[in-house]
Order: C-alpha cells, then sequence, then structure tokens
C-alpha cells in the first residue's frame, strides 16, 4: 500500500460498519518506514476515541515479562510456588487425584500451557458463567482471590506443559499479574508507565483504574452497549489497558522494532500451539499470536505471519513483517462478529500491498 490509498482504506472502514451488530471502528495503518500512517473511524467512534484495548493488554505483559527476565527478577522457568502463597497454590491444579499445582512455571501462564481453567467462560453447572453474568449488564468486579476460589472447584485441561496443548485462560495472566506485582513492589499500572507508557511518551493510554472515568467509549454486545467499569478495574493485567489507536501503534512498532528488547527475542516468542481447531482464529506462542490464515484465502500468494494479538472487544494489533505492514484499532463488538470484520480488513490490505 502506499500513502495515495487513502480512498481504499476509507472504503476498507466503511465497509466494515456493513456489517450487523457493528456500529463503531477505528483503524490505524503504518508501514514500518513510517511512509504510509493512515488512522480513520467510523460510527460512534473518532480516529482519537479511547477504547478498551482488553487482551491486546497482554501484548504489553509480553513486554514486562521479558524486561524483568532480562532484568533476572524472574525467569520463565520460575514456578509460580516460588513467588505466590502457599494458599493460593494448594489445590490450583488438581487432575486425576495428581496436584500439579506446584509444577506450573511462569512459563506455562504466559504461553497459556498450564491446563487451568478459564474462570471467565467456564460455564457452572447451573449454566451460568461470569462471562455471561458481564454480557448480561451484571457488573462486578473478578479479582484474583475470587478467581482462585472459582478455579479450584473447576477440572484443568491437562497437565501443565503437555506437549501440543494450548488452552487461552485469563486465570493465567491473572496469576500472572500477581507475580509481577510482587517482584517489582508496585502495582501493575505502575509497571506499564515505567516500561511502556512513559518511554513512548504515551498520553492517552493508562490502566483503567477509575470506575468514574467514562473516557473510553463503550463497546458492544450484539445491539446492547456495555459499560462495565467494576470488572474492567479488576483485571488490570488480563486486559485493562485504555489507549487509542494512534498510542497503540506507536507500542506495536516498538514491540516489533526492538524499543523494549532486541528483535530477536520474538523467534523465541514463536512456539505456537492451536489455542481452537480449524477454522480457529489464531495460535498462541509465548505472550505472541499469530493469525491462522488458510491456505485457501490467497492460494498463489500466501499472506505470510500476521503477529500480535486479539482483544475481546474487537481491538486488534496486528503485524505482517511481508508487507511490513502494522494495524492497530477496533470494532468494539465483543460477540466475534467484530473479529471476522476486522480479520477480513487486515486480509484486504495486505493483499493490496503485495
Amino acid at each position: 500500500m502506499s500513502p495515495s490509498d487513502k480512498d481504499v482504506l476509507e472504503k476498507i472502514i466503511a465497509d466494515i460498519l456493513k456489517k450487523k451488530k457493528i456500529f463503531s471502528a477505528v483503524l490505524c495503518v503504518e508501514s514500518g518506514d513510517g511512509r504510509l500512517s493512515w488512522t480513520g473511524a467510523a460510527g460512534n467512534m473518532q480516529p482519537d476515541s479511547r477504547y478498551f484495548i482488553a487482551s491486546v493488554t497482554k501484548l504489553y505483559v509480553t513486554v514486562i515479562v521479558l524486561r524483568l527476565v532480562e532484568e533476572k527478577v524472574l525467569s520463565l522457568d520460575d514456578t509460580i510456588a516460588a513467588y505466590l502463597p502457599e494458599e493460593y497454590i494448594r489445590g490450583l491444579h488438581v487432575l486425576k487425584g495428581t496436584d500439579f499445582s506446584s509444577q506450573i512455571t511462569v512459563k506455562h501462564l504466559i504461553s497459556n500451557t498450564s491446563g487451568l481453567p478459564d474462570y471467565f467462560f467456564h460455564q457452572r453447572a447451573d449454566g451460568s458463567s461470569a462471562a455471561r453474568l458481564l454480557l448480561e449488564g451484571r457488573d462486578g468486579a473478578w479479582h484474583l482471590d475470587k478467581t482462585i476460589g472459582e478455579v479450584k472447584k473447576l477440572k484443568p485441561k491437562f497437565p501443565p506443559g503437555k506437549k501440543g496443548r494450548a488452552s487461552y485462560s485469563d486465570t493465567n495472566y491473572q496469576l500472572l499479574g500477581r507475580i509481577i506485582e510482587l517482584v517489582t513492589g508496585k502495582s501493575m499500572g505502575e509497571v506499564f508507565r515505567q516500561y511502556i507508557f512513559e518511554p513512548l511518551h504515551l498520553k492517552d493510554t493508562y490502566v483503567y483504574s477509575d470506575t468514574n472515568d467514562q473516557s473510553p467509549v463503550p463497546f458492544y454486545y450484539k445491539s446492547g452497549k456495555l459499560w462495565l467499569p467494576e470488572y474492567m478495574t479488576s483485571v488490570s493485567a488480563e486486559g485493562g489497558i485504555v489507549s487509542t489507536a494512534n498510542e497503540c501503534m506507536k507500542f506495536l512498532k516498538g514491540f516489533f522494532q526492538g524499543s523494549f528488547f532486541p528483535v530477536e527475542e520474538i523467534a523465541r516468542l514463536k512456539q505456537w500451539n492451536m489455542i481452537y481447531p480449524p477454522p480457529g482464529l489464531f495460535q498462541y506462542g509465548i505472550g505472541l499470536e499469530k493469525l491462522w490464515i488458510p491456505r485457501i484465502m490467497s492460494p498463489f500468494r500466501p499472506i505470510g505471519e500476521i503477529l500480535g494479538f486479539w482483544g475481546q472487544t474487537g481491538s486488534f494489533a496486528w503485524y505482517n513483517p511481508d508487507t511490513d505492514l502494522y494495524f492497530t484499532g477496533t470494532t468494539n463488538q465483543i460477540d466475534g462478529t467484530g473479529h471476522a470484520a476486522a480479520g477480513k480488513a487486515i486480509l484486504r490490505m495486505i493483499k493490496k500491498a503485495r
């Protein structure tokens, strides 16, 4: 793509809103050399709107963990029992009568290979789940103590580190966030600010911590707006960052261009496991996701890797090394419709650039 492709980009973001139940979107696309830099918005968002980046936050956590490893404050091979209190660890991961809790490592958490069940989406015997209650608008905090109490009632997916197995679980990142706070002696908000926000001079990026803060746009579930301040203040490490498309772009380019760690580290993160069976949307490595693109989508000119992260709110931060294009933004829709629309838009831009 070139700087002259403004009309094409405006059509792409307009087409996102043609999808039923998508009411707003913002998209930023840049080339690695900066020659192409475009941000557009549609619906009830503006190019500079603040939004919840949701699980894209986890890519920021990857930076923190790699920096702490570099500083020798922690190691990926450390067991979580080395940091967390015994009452958290005991009975956390019991499968077929064997307690694997003390075998879980930091690497298992950040790669979603711990086997720990996801407190958020797990369906209880009565059919309810944390996710369902929230999607119905019943706001409530999910602090770590509550999460651990819930997880200890659930059956793990597999033993920690079982070859070829991964299961997406926000439980992993709640535990990881607490470990980061314990080894640094700071809150996640302070840690993000020290290692990422301040070095990049980000002015509209922060960890959501004030339930009275109404500056982020509310996201949608189907046709209804969701406003969940109690929950969003309780999930700093797994999805609590607020940002804009342009400031997410600064972070994303910094991630892949060596601002936080040597670019050679990216190769070490590519230890992929399929989170969902095909046609699942992504594969998971060490704190990094890869879009799964069936060859039929571009049989004669393969798309190549698309690396980065999805967020549950339709937020995204992706990089395609083959075209050296970066994409950030959100469709602000939590039901999956937005993810499909954003993925299609990103593929259109990559194909245009090839």
